[in-house]
């Protein structure tokens, strides 16, 4: 059972590492009252660093009245008793209903185990790097929303590898790191098969995809629905200066689009489900009720927080997928 891990990539001094890993170890019960700690020789040769360096962070360990030392024989755990808080750096791309959701789950999940501090990128890359580069070393957990954003990969890589946590939407770049996220390849086409009896008394598929942070992964779960079943479908990047023809069906992941849509079919006096078709993506109440129910494709965001939380609190290191599913209502 290992106790002490320094990480050489880390800006947190190595003195500093080995007394976080002393506390962690003792938080999640890894080490007991009068447990022995690993030697200063044994720690020395594992990570190639100098007894004053150890000697440091067990003096400090000692002041705190955390371990105590028998000469001759070594260090030995004295207290479990002590105050340790995690501080969990959580980055989320913006603020919205569903990161709200989120956020608010994660919160109740971790019950005043963790200081929580949040931060947004607002799909800047530029924003992403310096608030992780800032953040670097100050947190027992980093909790990252990379979306879409080139280059984010390498960015994650330089913290420390076993605090990381990714949400929401991941990649092969970083399938080495625990996450729960959406696989959004799969869940529209799964949520389009689910809607396939239905979907099948319009003419023509229409996917809205702006681009800019909406995940790929849509692009090519509604390609692969429509390819299958012979679907007339089009991709368009946005709404503007378009009339909506009879027969069609629009799946829309942007609410802005669902507004201008909602407004053209009031323009041309088009009836929803009898004229044309919506597919709303992440359900809000809202949705609930405008034009007596907007069908969706959504996840479960509170869920999502309280699986990452839960997570954390147990220290295990797992790949989620969060469920998703077609919310069938009148516009369909």
């Amino acid at each position: 059972m290992k106790i002490i891990t320094i990480d050489p990539n880390s800006t947190l001094p190595k003195y500093k590492q080995i007394i976080f890993s002393v506390e962690v170890a003792i938080a999640e019960k890894r080490l007991q009252r009068n447990d022995k700690l690993p030697s200063v020789n044994k720690v020395c040769l594992e990570f190639g660093i100098s007894r004053d360096t150890i000697l440091l962070a067990f003096d400090e360990l000692k002041k705190r009245g955390i371990i105590y030392s028998i000469l001759g024989k070594g260090y030995y755990v004295k207290s479990v008793e002590f105050s340790f808080e995690q501080r969990i750096f959580l980055l989320f791309d913006e603020l919205n209903i569903f990161k709200e959701d989120i956020y608010n789950a994660f919160l109740q999940t971790i019950d005043g185990n963790a200081q929580i501090d949040i931060f947004f990128h607002h799909f800047n890359f530029d924003m992403f790097r310096k608030l992780i580069n800032e953040s670097n070393g100050n947190y027992s957990k980093y909790i990252v929303m990379p979306t879409n954003l080139a280059g984010a990969a390498s960015v994650i890589k330089t913290l420390p590898k076993n605090d990381v946590y990714i949400l929401d939407q991941t990649n092969s770049e970083l399938a080495e790191y625990p996450s729960v996220h959406q696989d959004f390849v799969e869940d529209m086409y799964k949520a389009l098969s689910k809607g396939k009896e239905r979907l099948e008394k319009y003419q023509k598929l229409i996917l809205i995809f702006p681009g800019f942070k909406e995940p790929i992964g849509m692009v090519e779960g509604f390609e692969k629905f429509c390819t299958e079943h012979s679907f007339s479908n089009e991709i368009l990047s946005s709404f503007e200066n378009r009339d909506i023809q009879k027969g069609e069906v629009f799946i829309i992941p942007n609410d802005r689009d669902l507004v201008n849509v909602l407004e053209q079919s009031k323009v041309q006096n088009l009836k929803i489900v009898q004229d044309f078709g919506i597919i709303s993506y992440n359900d809000t109440p809202l949705k609930k009720v405008v034009e007596q129910g907007i069908t969706t494709i959504s996840t479960n965001f509170s869920m999502m927080g309280t699986l990452l939380a839960k997570m954390i609190l147990e220290n295990k290191k797992e790949q989620i997928e969060n469920e998703s599913d077609l919310i069938i209502r009148n516009s369909l």
